[in-house]
């Protein structure tokens, strides 16, 4: 199949066909809206790194024991370049497959997807259930408390934290930002 250059629009189409569960939806747009964030900070490509973000769940809902793996027989039918998929398939490194995350976005994209479960979990815990009064010390706090979100699995983050060569006090702060950017879409506005 011809590759084709990806549209966002598209990109969330295919999400959507692949995942009807509101919460693994509004998973993929907090993951697309902190991989964006993170492009901006590194003056990377925004859109890429969005897709790349809000598609990297797409075969999780339907195929969750080929999970990772037959992301690249969806993507590859729908004609996404080989860059995609090898970052999309990346970040179940060491969980579900044996694809390392080896460029920046995939760095990324591999500490994010876990830390994004994190601080949704942290700021629905919150009276206001909002992300946009969310603070870096609420989400560490949590973090310590083992059954807290307790199928965020916390040695990934760390790994990646590591991968990425950044203190996980910052990582958050960053993510954290950039969820707040979409705070409506992902049900984490809250009271405020």
């Amino acid at each position: 199949m011809e590759k084709i250059s990806p549209k966002r629009e598209q990109a969330f189409e295919l999400l959507k066909k692949y995942n009807k569960s509101d919460s693994l939806i509004k998973h993929g747009l907090s993951v697309e809206a902190v991989m964006r964030h993170f492009a901006t900070l590194y003056n990377e490509d925004v859109e890429k790194w969005g897709i790349v973000g809000l598609l990297h769940d797409v075969d999780y809902e339907m195929y969750p024991e080929e999970h990772c793996v037959k992301a690249r027989a969806i993507l590859e039918a729908e004609g996404y370049p080989e860059e995609y998929i090898h970052a999309v398939q990346s970040h179940g490194f060491g969980l579900c497959i044996d694809i390392e995350p080896i460029h920046k976005m995939e760095n990324v994209l591999f500490t994010i997807d876990e830390l994004t479960g994190l601080i949704t979990a942290t700021a629905l815990m919150r009276p206001s259930k909002s992300v946009l009064d969310l603070e870096v010390k609420s989400v560490k706090k949590k973090w310590n408390q083992k059954s807290f979100a307790a199928g965020v699995n916390r040695e990934v983050i760390l790994s990646g934290a590591e991968r990425m060569g950044m203190d996980i006090s910052e990582i958050l702060s960053e993510a954290i930002k950039g969820m707040q950017s979409v705070a409506g879409e992902i049900g984490l506005k809250g009271e405020l």
